[in-house]
């Protein structure tokens, strides 16, 4: 028989699909990486940037359906702004996911345990109008906010500056501009004064 009778033969160019593999490692467990860093902080800082993970990426597909469902006067400016917020939050995603791993743990994935993990409340299915759109994201901003503050302190606290700075320099920091340019769409001033 040749090799092409037997795809599964060493020199074959055939993949081999459907691999069936053991979990290696478990959600919520670090392994040991020389960082300097014990192991109870990097298992605290893996739970910790899970949840501002799974938020943020909660807060990613918010922005994504507001920017697809934007309707009204300004459509043409909040949906190109929501899009850009958008890839701001998808690049923190990364920068957040690839932490974990760095640390030792294992980020969440799954967009179903995601929703198991969230904090931030689940929207209507439909359209909202544009206020409440912008409100919304708002909100999830500031819990995301609020617990990314609380996870840079604590981790500070253990000696993890590298999550630390993550945190405050890039979640916090993005966060906040990003408050502002929502938060100044709702300010209710006409163009002009008659």
């Amino acid at each position: 028989m040749s090799s092409s009778d037997h795809p599964n033969i060493s020199g074959s160019s055939q993949p081999l699909l459907h691999q069936k593999g053991k979990e290696i490692q478990e959600f919520g467990t670090v392994n040991q990486v020389p960082l300097g860093l014990s192991y109870d902080a990097r298992l605290y800082a893996c739970q910790r940037l899970n949840r501002v993970l799974a938020d943020t990426r909660m807060l990613y597909s918010l922005y994504k359906k507001h920017h697809w469902l934007m309707r009204g006067a300004t459509f043409y400016q909040l949906h190109l702004l929501l899009d850009k917020h958008a890839d701001e939050q998808l690049a923190l995603v990364d920068v957040l996911a690839e932490r974990v791993q760095a640390l030792g743990g294992v980020a969440v994935g799954d967009p179903r345990h995601v929703a198991e993990l969230t904090s931030i409340p689940r929207p209507p299915d439909g359209v909202e109008e544009v206020p409440a759109m912008l409100s919304r994201l708002l909100s999830a901003h500031e819990a995301i906010l609020i617990d990314a503050r609380d996870a840079a302190a604590r981790v500070a606290a253990l000696g993890d500056d590298g999550t630390n700075d993550l945190l405050v320099s890039q979640v916090v920091r993005t966060g906040e501009t990003q408050v502002w340019f929502l938060a100044e769409h709702l300010v209710d001033t006409p163009l002009v004064r008659l």
